[in-house]
């Protein structure tokens, strides 16, 4: 059963040529320059295949799957977090959006989260809890704490950033309205962050870029180019800051992959890539994850990549 938005379903896929290249020639420069929820067998719900328990946040994570919570109506939505821009700065005039993975009370509202909701080639859960590590540091905490520390980093180099939510809703957001937030904001780049959950062994990040897809409300035409110039980016400059190697267990090694099961790639008009920033599951990707120092390096590689990119 699959329940998330940033695991790649099992089937392995061979990156396209072109796609391994460019991501090759950029990760082999010193990070591209300034002048630009896996398809492990044991797959944590941090992305499409779920195998991993729902998981809960820090400091501790439980096997059993929390009562759903009684209320099972949406709440109103609020207005999404956004830092005022810097008065000056090289990005100043850009928006960038940042998508925290899941929602750490996501776990609290099982059925709200349960709701199938369209994804544009057909129909998906609203959310998922995501994964954790083995010493219970939650993914959806990890992806928050990321999105502080590259906020504010963007907002000194004078960006608009608005993220998708910031502990101010119960649950969620879903997926489809992740992906209306930047269509909304016309941001000129959204990121969505998040860390697997897979195999043990299976180590490093990967970029996911939007695959070509034209149905029902979702037509990425317009936009796999520009989220592939800023996925490449990303990854490059993710090398460069943290000094991890691209996922040895998907995208050939690029750190890049393609896919087209994502709603929040689908629905979205406006440039944008998902990162999983390493494997909760592994005790040495964990290792990272859980220190601040290299979540303030992850923060800098995404946002040297977001700003190169933005630079063109």
């Amino acid at each position: 059963m699959r329940h998330d938005e940033s695991l790649p379903p099992t089937p392995r896929r061979r990156p396209l040529r072109l796609a391994a290249a460019a991501a090759l020639l950029c990760l082999g420069l010193a990070g591209c320059g300034d002048g630009g929820g896996t398809a492990a067998a044991q797959a944590g719900p941090s992305g499409g295949a779920a195998t991993t328990p729902p998981a809960t946040p820090s400091p501790a994570p439980t096997k059993a799957a929390p009562s759903p919570s009684k209320s099972r109506s949406t709440p109103p939505s609020k207005a999404p977090s956004k830092t005022p821009p810097a008065p000056d700065g090289p990005l100043s005039g850009r928006t960038v959006v940042i998508d925290p993975g899941h929602n750490p009370t996501n776990h609290l509202h099982t059925a709200e989260i349960n709701r199938q909701v369209d994804i544009g080639t057909g129909h998906k859960e609203c959310d998922t809890t995501g994964t954790a590590t083995n010493g219970g540091y939650a993914e959806a905490e990890f992806t928050l704490d990321v999105a502080h520390r590259l906020r504010t980093l963007l907002r000194d180099q004078g960006a608009t950033v608005i993220l998708t939510y910031d502990r101010d809703r119960a649950f969620g957001p879903c997926v489809d309205e992740r992906a209306r937030i930047g269509n909304k904001a016309h941001a000129d780049a959204v990121v969505s962050i998040h860390a697997d959950g897979s195999a043990v062994g299976n180590r490093g990040f990967h970029v996911i870029l939007p695959a070509s897809v034209r149905g029902g409300g979702a037509d990425t035409s317009k936009i796999v180019a520009p989220s592939r110039d800023l996925g490449t980016r990303i990854a490059g400059l993710f090398v460069r800051s943290t000094g991890s190697s691209p996922s040895n267990y998907i995208g050939g090694k690029t750190g890049l992959d393609v896919r087209k099961d994502l709603g929040g790639l689908n629905l979205s008009t406006v440039p944008k890539v998902f990162i999983e920033c390493g494997n909760m599951r592994d005790p040495e990707d964990a290792a990272l994850l859980t220190d601040p120092g290299w979540r303030q390096k992850a923060a800098q590689g995404i946002a040297d990549g977001i700003s190169s990119y933005l630079k063109g």
